[in-house]
């Protein structure tokens, strides 16, 4: 049973990264169509790149609070379960 729960949270987790990577750059290529279309400004190119690093900084912050730092951790962990002196 602890394998399917582990199994539901990565595909979550997969799931979840895919939309925090597309939302923002599909957001940013529709407001920047409409812009051209409506003022004729050429502002997709731009705006794609702002869409591409908000996603990346999107993930980048899920990721770090998602998946544990090795160094703390095993720090922490050791010192916990070493005997006192």
């Amino acid at each position: 049973m602890n394998f399917k729960k582990d199994v539901y949270r990565n595909i979550a987790m997969i799931t979840q990264l895919g939309i925090s990577m597309l939302a923002p750059v599909i957001l940013c290529v529709f407001i920047g169509y409409q812009l051209d279309r409506h003022f004729g400004w050429n502002t997709v190119l731009v705006l794609l790149i702002l869409g591409i690093l908000a996603g990346c900084r999107n993930c980048w912050m899920l990721l770090q609070r998602l998946v544990p730092k090795d160094g703390k951790d095993k720090e922490e962990k050791e010192r916990k379960h070493e005997p006192e002196k």
